[in-house]
């Protein structure tokens, strides 16, 4: 398939809407979650970059919300599963940023249906999003890192990566080899002082979970009883983003066991 090319303008047009602020690129950020990371980005007044797949106006909504929070930044389009276009705007975005990095590879897909029923192009297309997708995106961001001699990413993994889910195989395969590419990369530059980490959001009200999003009965595995509120989920990964000394680890931000 043909790769998108950002739409934003030249690197030199946006240089000093960065300056020397920290920036962060955020994937899937066009609604859901990634709406609501880059938003908090912005209240701390950082440059965020909002990728976005072909909803162009989602993401400009959510450049908004961040500029009106105090935020500065772009959107950046690109096919995460093609690993050029996911180049072009990992090169774009870090070109514009001339403080500190960070990533946050949030976008993914979800599938539900049985295992035995399940479809090749489905399979294929939750693993090539997921998977590998965040795949192209730690190779992509790791020579702006390696340069700088720091970073940070931060995963969003799922609970279903490490317990499984009736009807999410491929969506569960391709969050649990997620924790084996964070691990790995963790591994590979903590030496460089870039931190790697899995954070799991919980149950959060998006496009993704409509249709099965537990009712107010269905929490009995959650110690708490209930699920993590979106706010204290993005805070939590601001948080993370800016600790210095952990890397390689899962945060779960509910009330389940891993």
């Amino acid at each position: 398939m043909e790769p998108l090319i950002s739409s934003t303008p030249p690197a030199e047009d946006r240089l000093t809407k960065s300056s020397d602020r920290p920036a962060v690129l955020v994937t899937g950020a066009s609604g859901g979650i990634g709406r609501a990371i880059s938003q908090a980005f912005g209240k701390i007044g950082w440059y965020v970059g909002v990728h976005y797949y072909q909803n162009k106006s989602a993401a400009e909504t959510t450049l908004d919300q961040v500029l009106k929070v105090g935020g500065t930044g772009d959107t950046y389009a690109a096919d995460i599963r093609e690993s050029e276009s996911v180049r072009r705007m990992v090169d774009s975005f870090s070109s514009c940023a001339s403080g500190p990095l960070v990533l946050v590879c949030n976008a993914g897909i979800g599938q539900s249906e049985l295992l035995v029923r399940h479809a090749d192009e489905i399979w294929d297309n939750v693993i090539a999003t997921n998977l590998t997708g965040t795949f192209h995106c730690l190779r992509a961001m790791a020579p702006s890192l390696l340069a700088r001699g720091e970073g940070s990413i931060i995963v969003i993994g799922s609970h279903t990566g490490f317990h499984g889910a009736t009807g999410q195989s491929a969506y569960a395969t391709s969050k649990a080899g997620l924790i084996g590419l964070v691990r790995t990369a963790a591994l590979e530059w903590g030496p460089h002082n870039i931190r790697v980490n899995l954070l799991l959001p919980g149950w959060q009200k998006t496009d993704m979970t409509e249709g099965i999003f537990p009712s107010d009965k269905g929490w009995l595995d959650h110690a708490l009883r209930r699920p993590p509120v979106i706010e204290e989920v993005v805070s939590t990964i601001v948080h993370v983003a800016q600790l210095k000394d952990v890397s390689g680890q899962v945060w779960n931000c509910d009330s389940r066991h891993l």
